[in-house]
């Protein structure tokens, strides 16, 4: 299964595709989609939007898993990432990608099996579980890898798929 994981973002969305096979996580593509502070916020969307596409075509993923936003306090932060997640969530539902949802609290858990982990640990774990050499950078660009691995955990068994999807073909 090859999972696109998003950290939703308008100065910086986090991208992260893995492969999930035979237990086993393998990174395949990670990096960021930036827009500059001065441009407009109209045009700031469609600079995501484009990008993901673009992400999306080039890894051609089989769903993808994104981070359900919290906020405390900034309404006006909290509405422009909203604005900028409604273009990512409309970039996948476009490609035709099953959309799945992951609190922060689900993906440490599932990334470190605690869920008051420290930002410091879900990353080195993410690091450790996709071999990588190093945490990849930007932090939204690891935090998108954790979501994708928390997707890959919770999507289920693959004997529990391969049932689902002989389910569907009867």
């Amino acid at each position: 299964m090859r999972i696109l994981g998003i950290d939703p973002g308008y100065a910086i969305v986090g991208y992260g595709v893995i492969e999930f096979s035979g237990g086993r996580y393998y990174a395949v593509d990670y990096g960021a989609i930036t827009t500059d502070a001065d441009t407009p916020f109209p045009l700031r969307l469609q600079q995501i939007y484009n990008g993901l596409i673009s992400v999306i075509i080039k890894n051609d993923p089989d769903e993808m898993s994104i981070e359900r936003l919290y906020f405390q306090n900034n309404q006006k932060t909290a509405i422009a990432v909203a604005e900028a997640r409604g273009v990512t969530l409309l970039a996948a539902q476009n490609s035709n990608l099953p959309i799945s949802e992951y609190t922060p609290l689900q993906v440490k858990t599932a990334v470190t099996g605690y869920g008051q982990a420290h930002k410091m640990q879900v990353m080195e774990m993410t690091r450790r579980l996709l071999k990588l050499d190093k945490i990849p950078r930007p932090d939204d660009t690891a935090d998108a890898l954790a979501i994708a691995i928390c997707h890959a955990q919770s999507s289920g068994t693959q004997l529990r798929n391969l049932l689902n999807l002989k389910n569907k073909q009867k």
